[in-house]
């Protein structure tokens, strides 16, 4: 008799308990794309989706329990992508999304309570967009980025922190966008300890007047299309932020000499300083308030570090004589580095000693 009741008392207690992980499983809140309050580059499509588009793009959440759901796709089902994440204002890693990707990405926030989570695009614009169409989650709801000061960081695979991460595929294996990590990259990076948001405008291999292995397109010609396409439909809104620095490293791919396989010219410094002094105007008429600045490059050395030194110092003269009740031009040259990461560009770790070099810069700006 006693074995008896204990048996039903067991049953009564195992019914209890599915019924109540039932009842919260279909107590779930769904938080759908349009809701969401993406910083970056993107857009929302006509299936009311999030697209992701620029580097470290990026959105915020808030939930209760210890998982959420992230409905996330790829146009192309036989590519793959990543986004990258940090949960309760801890940084975590990056995930990999398939284009085949069937079941939502699950987000572990290792203990209950109400937790906030931030998703961003390791990769860059042209790897492809990544599509988000809904987050479900316990008491799940939108969160903006605080206001802060907005520097823009104008750049190529550096800016990208393209080659920087080989965690999860060593260095020549893989896809080029494999190694990318923009979370760590120097312009998050010093932008967090400055306390400020910030825009990653960057395309890996482009310079202000030609690519690294042929003659365009270049940033110019790419800058004002939301995904950095020059054939693309949709236009970059730049009413949607006002930066108060925007900082240009552009160079590094204008210098160099090729893959050895395309005809290449040699430098051209005239070309290289009148496009740069042009594409600075676009800028300036697109952020009429913002202070410019000029990075050089740390990958390159010797006569073209000088040369890059150079031609910086010559563009910011024509600027401020330009501009002469704007705020002056301000320069930074970056020491040379031997950089650690992939296919000679800084690793995550170099990234960390380029912020570091930048912060008082970059501080003395917002003095």
């Amino acid at each position: 008799m006693k074995l008896k009741t204990l048996h039903l008392l067991l049953f009564f207690l195992l019914l209890t308990y599915f019924s109540k992980a039932n009842v919260r499983q279909d107590h779930l809140d769904t938080l759908y794309a349009p809701k969401l309050k993406p910083y970056g580059r993107y857009l929302f499509n006509e299936n009311n989706q999030l697209e992701m588009i620029s580097s470290a793009v990026h959105f915020g959440i808030k939930f209760k329990g210890e998982s959420c759901r992230i409905f996330a796709s790829l146009k192309d089902k036989q590519a793959h992508n990543y986004i990258q994440y940090e949960i309760d204002g801890v940084y975590q890693h990056r995930i990999r999304i398939n284009g085949n990707l069937k079941e939502p990405i699950i987000i572990k926030a290792g203990g209950n309570g109400e937790h906030s989570l931030w998703i961003y695009k390791a990769t860059e614009a042209h790897t492809g967009a990544i599509q988000i169409s809904k987050i479900v989650a316990d008491g799940v709801k939108s969160i903006a980025v605080l206001k802060a000061p907005l520097i823009e960081f104008i750049g190529n695979s550096i800016t990208c922190g393209a080659a920087s991460d080989f965690s999860l595929f060593p260095c020549g294996t893989g896809e080029y966008h494999d190694q990318h990590n923009a979370y760590m990259a120097y312009g998050p990076r010093v932008a967090r300890k400055l306390g400020m948001n910030y825009l990653l405008s960057s395309v890996s291999g482009i310079g202000i007047y030609r690519m690294w292995n042929m003659d365009g397109p270049s940033m110019p010609q790419v800058y004002e299309h939301v995904d950095f396409q020059p054939g693309s439909p949709h236009k970059w809104d730049f009413k949607k932020y006002s930066p108060k620095i925007v900082s240009i490293a552009l160079g590094t791919n204008d210098l160099s000499t090729g893959d050895g396989k395309t005809n290449r010219k040699p430098f051209d410094e005239t070309i290289f300083i009148e496009r740069y002094v042009d594409f600075i105007r676009l800028v300036k008429s697109r952020y009429p308030k913002a202070q410019i600045a000029l990075l050089s490059s740390p990958m390159i050395k010797n006569a073209q570090k000088e040369l890059l030194e150079r031609s910086l110092q010559i563009i910011k003269v024509k600027i401020d004589a330009l501009y002469q009740k704007d705020k002056k031009v301000k320069t930074f040259f970056f020491p040379a580095m031997e950089p650690r990461g992939c296919s000679g560009h800084p690793s995550v770790d170099d990234h960390s000693i380029l912020a570091d070099q930048l912060l008082p810069f970059y501080q003395s700006l917002l003095k």
